[in-house]
C-alpha cells in the first residue's frame, strides 16, 4: 500500500476505534511508568510533557525543549500568538538550584515557545540554531542564545552536551515536515503557531555523573550523524515514528539504548494542569511491541509529567 494511503487508513482506524486505543494507550502508560529508571545518584530526570525535560545534578539544572504555556487548539484555528504565560512557567518550572542553560532540538512551538522567557526567568543561556536565535531577539534576549556547532562538546556544569545534526519527521501523510524552514517571523504579534518554523533539527547527547541520556524530540535521524554508542536512557519523541522508515531498527542500531523512555505522545493542546491526554492515532500501546520486534534487550518506560 503506498504510504500516504497507508497513513490515512491508519487515521481511519483510529477514529472509527478511538475509545478502545484511549484505554489501551491509558493501560500502557499506567505499565510503562511503573518501570523505573536506573539513574546515578543525585541525578533527577523530570518530564514536563510534549518532549520537554528537567534534569538536575546535585542541585544544577538544564531544560530540554520545555513547554508549559500550551496554546490551545482553538485559540491556533483562530491565529493568536503562541507566547509564554508567565504563570504558568511560575508554576511549572521550578528547579532546584541553579539553571545552566535551556537546549532547544528545534523551534516548533510545542519547543520552543517558552524558552525565551525562561532563559530569562533564570539568567542563563539558551542553545540552539539559528532560528533559536531569531526567537530569541524577537524576546529581546538575542545575548542570551548560543548558536551551537554541531558535535562540539559544551560544559555545563557537571552536564557535556553535544548537538547532533538530525531531520524531522514527515508528518504530512510523510512527504512534509509541517512548518519546515527558518523561523523570520518579524514580531512577536506574528508568532502564531504556524510562524514557529522548524529550523535546524538536532539530536542531543548529554553526559553526566557518568550516564549518557540521548533526546530527540522528533522520530527521525541522519544516521551516520550519530557518534554516540552505548546509551544508557533514550529520551525518544515517539509521534512521528510511523512516518519514518524503519525508525526504531535504525536509531537503536546507532545509539544501542539500554533504555527507551517515550515521550511527545501526549496532547500538547491540552493545558499542563490537566489531566493527561494522547495525541491523535499516537499509539502508545504498541511502542512496547514496537521495540520488542527490533530487540529483546532495552527496556522500554514512561514517565508521569512533573513526576
Amino acid at each position: 500500500m503506498p504510504r500516504p494511503a497507508h497513513h490515512l487508513a491508519s487515521l481511519a482506524r483510529f477514529a472509527t476505534h478511538r475509545e478502545r486505543r484511549v484505554r489501551e494507550d491509558t493501560t500502557a502508560m499506567a505499565a510503562l511508568t511503573a518501570v523505573p529508571l536506573d539513574l546515578p545518584a543525585g541525578l533527577e530526570v523530570v518530564w514536563l510533557g510534549v518532549a520537554g525535560y528537567r534534569l538536575t545534578y546535585e542541585g544544577q539544572t538544564i531544560f530540554l525543549d520545555p513547554y508549559v504555556s500550551r496554546v490551545s487548539f482553538a485559540d491556533t484555528l483562530r491565529g493568536r500568538p503562541a507566547l509564554p504565560d508567565p504563570a504558568l512557567i511560575e508554576r511549572h518550572i521550578r528547579p532546584p538550584g541553579d539553571v545552566l542553560g535551556v537546549l532547544v532540538g528545534h523551534t516548533h512551538f510545542d519547543h520552543a515557545v517558552d524558552v525565551p522567557a525562561i532563559a530569562r526567568r533564570y539568567d542563563c543561556p539558551a542553545y540552539g540554531s539559528d532560528s533559536l536565535a531569531h526567537l530569541m531577539a524577537l524576546h529581546g534576549e538575542r545575548e542570551r542564545a548560543v548558536e551551537v556547532d554541531v558535535h562540539r562538546a559544551y560544559e555545563l556544569g557537571p552536564f557535556t552536551v553535544t548537538f547532533v545534526p538530525s531531520v524531522h519527521s514527515k508528518l504530512l501523510l510523510g512527504y512534509r515536515v509541517p512548518y519546515d524552514g527558518e523561523l523570520t517571523c518579524e514580531h512577536l504579534g506574528g508568532l502564531k503557531t504556524g510562524a514557529y518554523r522548524c529550523g535546524q533539527v538536532y539530536g542531543i547527547h548529554i553526559d553526566v555523573a557518568g550516564t549518557t541520556l540521548y533526546h530527540q524530540g522528533s522520530a527521525n535521524l541522519l544516521d551516520d550523524e550519530i557518534r554516540h554508542r552505548g546509551v544508557d536512557v533514550f529520551l525518544a519523541g515517539i509521534a512521528g515514528r510511523s512516518f519514518t522508515p524503519d525508525y526504531w531498527s535504525r536509531i537503536i542500531r546507532a545509539l544501542e539504548p539500554k533504555t527507551i523512555v517515550a515521550s511527545h505522545f501526549d496532547d500538547f493542546f491540552r493545558p499542563a494542569d490537566a489531566p493527561l491526554g494522547f495525541s491523535l492515532n499516537v499509539n502508545l500501546a504498541a511502542f512496547p511491541e514496537e521495540i520488542e520486534a527490533v530487540t529483546r534487550d532495552v527496556t522500554v518506560a514512561a514517565m508521569t509529567p512533573g513526576a
